[in-house]
């Protein structure tokens, strides 16, 4: 009799690329998926270990779903991902609720695990880096909506960021090949796929290790040419290989959502130095402009880290201005996490908790009042939405090519189409976060990923 599988993925949208890969496998081999985890035979948490309030995520989901085994012995617990990789041995130690454990560069073994579920993995091997980089051929069971899909194309990172555990856990960058992900794109096409959102920790650095002449630039002209793909999104775009080919092809391509999303992480050049974040904030204000001046109405999505050991009150105000002077689209804030294994951790001047949030707070209202001015320039303006349908409290809702999901606001609807229709809507109310709009008209033909908007230098 083959199992009933319920899976939990925290975490990352890479992360949960991966969770649905294990789905894959598990179906392949007869497994049933099911929703409820009371009704599962094996309950499987893919975890994040990347900072602190992740890894406590994990460690209460873990907790949690191992009551389930109070009422029923014969359930299993399987834990995956990240944080395994990172504390794997600990974890046997500390959790033995837990019935196996599959790191990031053996979560291929879990039909295995399922065919014999006495043999269980051991995790005391963990603790070194390792991926997995499945192509096209491995089965993947998508968890999320039909006309939206996430697209890992490489894997590991070659960075060498003094806060940042994830080369630690998942290794040197590795990327697929162009065939092997276009193959990918045109099936998640023919499924009803028309949102593309292209992920992996270092994009920008896609197709160097290859030596085959492969960029992100390349990529994306190919992916272009998939029928039924109408928008593509890049997530995270490291800075250091932003080519004015990718720059151009991002404003060129019609597919193409004029969305960068860029973590830089900090301005001062003390902090990127300290960081090791391979740029000084002349070097970041010039590359800003450009990818401004050769992507019109693009929207810069970026992230900060505050608190970071060392930062002085005169690093934050610098910090602060800039956020105030460049205007960004979104903007997110991460109080620094200590991290054992990170250079970081061992630095001098660690900054205090209290200190940290009260700059989180400050920089988030910075940012809230370049939101709100970019969002009231919005207002009266027709712009493309992708309709998602009905949220949590049924309002129906879509989003911006500008507003990537699950990390963006988005568009609350009125008269929206069914979901999975990309058409025109008017903004009529401006809100931090999010917009209320009136839908116009649906486009059957046509990517209709730009938005034509100036700057809203008047608002600000």
């Amino acid at each position: 009799m083959k199992p009933k599988i319920y899976l939990r993925s925290l975490g990352c949208p890479k992360n949960l690329v991966d969770s649905e890969v294990m789905l894959g496998l598990a179906a392949r081999d007869g497994a049933e998926i099911v929703l409820d985890p009371e009704a599962a035979d094996i309950v499987i948490v893919n975890t994040c270990g990347f900072i602190g309030d992740a890894k406590r995520e994990s460690i209460e989901t873990i907790l949690d779903l191992a009551r389930l085994k109070d009422a029923d012995p014969t359930k299993r617990l399987v834990v995956t991902g990240c944080l395994v990789q990172r504390y794997g041995g600990d974890l046997q130690q500390s959790l033995p609720e837990v019935d196996a454990f599959l790191g990031t560069g053996d979560f291929d073994r879990l039909p295995q695990l399922l065919a014999n579920r006495q043999a269980l993995p051991d995790a005391t091997g963990y603790g070194g880096a390792a991926h997995l980089l499945p192509d096209v051929t491995v089965p993947r069971v998508r968890t999320g909506q039909f006309f939206s899909a996430y697209l890992k194309v490489s894997e590991g990172c070659d960075h060498t960021c003094s806060f940042c555990i994830i080369p630690k856990i998942r290794g040197r960058h590795e990327s697929r090949s162009v065939a092997s992900v276009v193959e990918e794109a045109e099936r998640l096409a023919r499924d009803g796929v028309v949102e593309l959102n292209l992920i992996g920790q270092d994009l920008t650095a896609y197709g160097r290790d290859r030596r085959d002449g492969s960029s992100l630039a390349a990529l994306l002209r190919e992916l272009c040419r998939v029928d039924g793909l109408r928008w593509i999104r890049l997530l995270y775009n490291y800075p250091r290989f932003v080519t004015d080919e990718l720059l151009d092809t991002i404003a060129g391509e019609e597919k193409v959502c004029s969305y960068i999303d860029m973590p830089l992480q900090h301005i001062s050049d003390a902090m990127l130095r300290t960081m090791r974040r391979e740029r000084d904030g002349a070097a970041v204000r010039h590359m800003l402009r450009r990818i401004r001046e050769r992507i019109p109405g693009v929207a810069i999505r970026t992230a900060f880290i505050v608190g970071f050991p060392g930062e002085t009150a005169a690093d934050f105000a610098e910090l602060s201005a800039f956020v105030r002077e460049f205007h960004f689209d979104r903007v997110g804030v991460f109080r620094y996490s200590r991290e054992e294994g990170t250079a970081a951790a061992e630095l001098p001047g660690q900054v205090p908790e209290r200190v940290k949030g009260r700059r989180f707070d400050a920089l988030m209202r910075v940012q809230g009042e370049v939101s709100a001015a970019l969002h009231q320039a919005l207002v009266g303006r027709e712009v493309p939405v992708l309709a998602c349908g009905d949220d949590e409290r049924g309002r129906a809702y879509g989003r911006l090519p500008s507003q990537a999901p699950g990390i963006d606001g988005v568009v609350f609807l009125h008269g929206a189409p069914a979901p999975g229709s990309i058409g025109r809507a008017r903004i009529t109310a401006a809100h931090p976060y999010d917009f209320d709009a009136d839908w116009v008209a649906d486009h059957t033909r046509g990517p209709v990923a730009k938005i034509d908007v100036d700057r809203a230098e008047e608002y600000l």
